[in-house]
């Protein structure tokens, strides 16, 4: 690869990083076990800690099979392939808090306070470095999944033995309903089908409502207003004119923050419409940008507390924060 495709391929991991980081904190927010863990007040133990930061590109168990992990390269370390003398302690404490360069591995000496650092280190050399049989899963009791065999009729959808293209008059009548429980359901988390690659390719770019493969009611997919009354709000808003400061805003807006508040600026795509409260609307008539700017600027640097909006300046650069404030101002802010 030369030194072009170098540098390319080191600007989409960046890109992909950020995206995958944004999903996580998203899924770390509505999963079930993080549902139960509030950062603010402190972390009992590194199990808690692993689970809210660690668990969406590592997985539960530790090895690391993930979607997050499916678009990253490199891929994410496989703590069960590992011993305590191929990871020693101190390349994993400087790996938290400093995070890995060319690599999703971020730095959480901001994040988490040293003796976080090390509970979390230690509940991985402790219960997951080279433990290839460890039982406890996501999809538990203790997790809040009840029986979930009895989802079992959607497990080969999700594990990609049965592909999507299969036409419905192929499958049995309990495979039609695993495919109906999967594309209703599953395909939420479980959007690419773990079959080593598989036949999907699905988009790197968070959205909310999965697009292909999915509809309230039978018309073609190419039609954005039948697939969904989400799916509208899935256009992007791409203005005639833009800046290079704005075209580098609208990319990350659509990267980080169209998850929530939809790529057309309203808030009213999938995701957007279940939060409490729910993301701005920047396309309604009492969002003027031009009044405050300044104060725009920090509510992305800081988040707002109780709400889903984090903050941004462990993610994003102050540059980054001011393309995005400058691609809002043009696509929404007037």
């Amino acid at each position: 690869m030369g030194a072009i495709s170098t540098k390319f391929s080191a600007a989409c991991n960046a890109a992909v990083s950020r995206a995958v980081l944004t999903t996580a904190l998203y899924i770390a927010l509505i999963s079930p076990c993080a549902a139960d863990v509030d950062p603010g007040a402190g972390f009992a133990n590194g199990k808690e800690i692993y689970r809210f930061y660690c668990y969406q590109c590592h997985a539960y168990s530790g090895n690391a099979r993930t979607l997050s992990s499916t678009y990253l390269n490199p891929r994410p370390r496989d703590f069960t392939a590992e011993t305590r003398d191929s990871l020693p302690i101190d390349r994993m404490l400087d790996a938290v808090r400093n995070g890995r360069a060319g690599t999703a591995m971020v730095n959480f000496d901001s994040v988490l306070a040293p003796k976080e650092i090390e509970a979390v280190v230690w509940y991985i050399r402790d219960e997951l470095l080279g433990n290839r049989d460890f039982a406890e899963r996501y999809h538990s009791a203790r997790n809040g999944w009840e029986n979930h065999d009895r989802y079992r009729a959607a497990f080969p959808f999700v594990e990609g033995t049965i592909p999507l293209s299969m036409p419905l008059d192929q499958l049995s009548t309990e495979q039609a309903a695993g495919r109906m429980l999967y594309e209703s359901a599953c395909i939420s988390c479980h959007d690419q089908p773990n079959s080593g690659g598989g036949e999907t390719t699905w988009e790197a770019r968070a959205v909310s409502y999965p697009r292909r493969h999915y509809s309230h009611r039978e018309a073609p997919l190419d039609v954005v207003s039948a697939a969904s009354p989400y799916a509208r709000h899935e256009m992007p808003v791409v203005p005639e004119k833009m800046t290079e400061q704005q075209l580098l805003g609208m990319r990350l807006y659509q990267d980080n923050c169209a998850f929530c508040h939809a790529p057309d600026g309203t808030g009213r795509n999938w995701i957007g419409s279940f939060l409490e409260p729910r993301p701005r609307d920047f396309t309604a008539t009492d969002f003027t940008l031009h009044e405050a700017p300044t104060a725009f600027r920090e509510v992305i640097r800081a988040g707002i507390p109780n709400t889903s909006m984090p903050a941004w300046k462990h993610v994003l650069s102050d540059d980054e924060i001011d393309a995005v404030v400058a691609y809002i101002r043009l696509a929404f802010g007037s």
